[in-house]
């Protein structure tokens, strides 16, 4: 549960923020057609982040960094149009180029961390777990936890942005606005490099490198800066100076500006929350497991693997390995199964997370990459996470593996 809970908060708390932004300029600024357009394209968005989704899960025609580069470029160029009209369009000028700029930088915000958003119900399901499941349940309850936190960061963000004064609403917005186009630039840094469409460069190595391993602090930032139309908002709300000619409309201004700091107070609170996610919690759920080491089979001959019985006796993940004429370590677990006299023999990866393997936590085997419980019972067994099936045959106390088998599976492991 708490790794979904994570992960939403880590993929949408700042875009919700920068959207949340989008929005109350849209409602301070943009009228008639403009705030149609806005409207239209915003909406256009999620649809499309829907359909990215469906091609991405169920189709190989997405190539991911090309689309994301198109997302990048689709980005900036709304970015530089939202600069240079933004102003005009809040003079009531030329609302339209407005309202296109805001719009498309909400669709490129949206297509960008949406459909992964969208396909995590659809992982519970590919990674074996059943719709039915405690296990399902509780992750699609963080799911669900997390987006309805990022619902709230954003309806707070519109919310501060539409009571803010009209420079620092623009201040604050460009600010984030800016920190997304860096992040988006020295994203595309990473695949530029990787596939050599620019040449190898020192410095620009360091910058991808940075945005690669520290990426989330463009998040820290983006949260940062939503503190201070928050304060700005709370503090405000109990200095109220508005003029008012009679006792009615006082107590209007009074109401308008108590409204004004609950949600002053909810953004305050929901940045402690989405900090809490993304620090202890994040450090806690992504905290190092034991590993169980690579343990040396009884014997190797030109056939098998030999494994004795002694060596997995105890009920607990073992895990051992066989190189191969081309050097590659193919792994594989063996684990004697809870009340039984069999065993479940199988790779030390699966085909749908790949060669990250397992682990053993409180007597049951995980997969480190999605997290799923396996069931022991069915370790040896084809299906979901599973460790892929090696042949192996039980000869005189011993367990023998095929290394034809490891040899076929060796790709799986480079």
């Amino acid at each position: 549960m708490l790794k979904y809970l994570v992960q939403t908060t880590e993929d949408l708390s700042a875009a919700a923020i920068v959207i949340g932004l989008l929005i109350a300029f849209s409602v301070r600024y943009l009228k008639g057609a403009g705030k149609v357009t806005f409207r239209v394209i915003s909406i256009a968005g999620l649809i499309a982040a829907a359909v990215m989704a469906i091609m991405k899960n169920a189709t190989d025609k997405i190539d991911t960094t090309i689309w994301n580069w198109r997302i990048f470029a689709v980005y900036l160029a709304a970015l530089v149009l939202f600069l240079v009209f933004a102003h005009f369009a809040a003079k009531g000028k030329i609302r339209i180029l407005g309202g296109i700029a805001a719009g498309t930088l909400v669709f490129s915000l949206t297509v960008y961390f949406m459909p992964d958003v969208y396909a995590y119900p659809y992982t519970f399901i590919l990674s074996g777990q059943k719709v039915l499941s405690t296990e399902f349940l509780y992750r699609l309850i963080g799911y669900i936890l997390g987006i309805i936190l990022c619902i709230v960061i954003l309806i707070a963000a519109e919310r501060g942005g539409i009571a803010l004064k009209k420079g620092l609403f623009f201040t604050i917005l460009d600010i984030c606005l800016l920190v997304f186009g860096v992040r988006f630039i020295t994203s595309s840094l990473q695949g530029l490099l990787a596939r050599r469409i620019i040449p190898s460069n020192h410095n620009l190595f360091m910058i991808a490198k940075f945005s690669a391993n520290k990426g989330y602090w463009f998040t820290y930032i983006t949260l940062i800066i939503s503190l201070i139309p928050a304060v700005w908002m709370w503090m405000a709300s109990f200095h109220v100076n508005e003029p008012y000619s009679n006792p009615a409309e006082h107590r209007k201004i009074r109401a308008k500006w108590r409204f004004r700091r609950r949600w002053a107070t909810t953004l305050l609170i929901t940045f402690v929350i989405s900090m809490v996610n993304l620090v202890p919690v994040k450090a806690y759920v992504n905290k190092p497991f034991e590993i169980a080491p690579i343990e040396d089979a009884a014997k190797v001959d030109d056939e098998n693997v030999w494994v004795s019985f002694d060596q997995v006796q105890d009920g607990h993940l073992h895990r051992f390995a066989y190189k191969t004429d081309k050097g590659i370590e193919v792994r594989f677990i063996v684990i004697k199964k809870p009340n039984s006299s069999s065993y479940g023999v199988g790779l030390d990866a699966c085909d749908i997370c790949g060669e990250t393997g397992y682990y053993e936590k409180k007597g049951q085997v995980v997969c480190k990459l999605c997290d799923v419980v396996m069931n022991i019972q069915t370790i040896g067994f084809k299906g979901g996470c599973n460790p892929i099936v090696v042949p192996y045959s039980i000869e005189d106390g011993y367990i023998k593996v095929a290394i034809s088998g490891l040899v076929e599976n060796q790709d799986e492991f480079k």
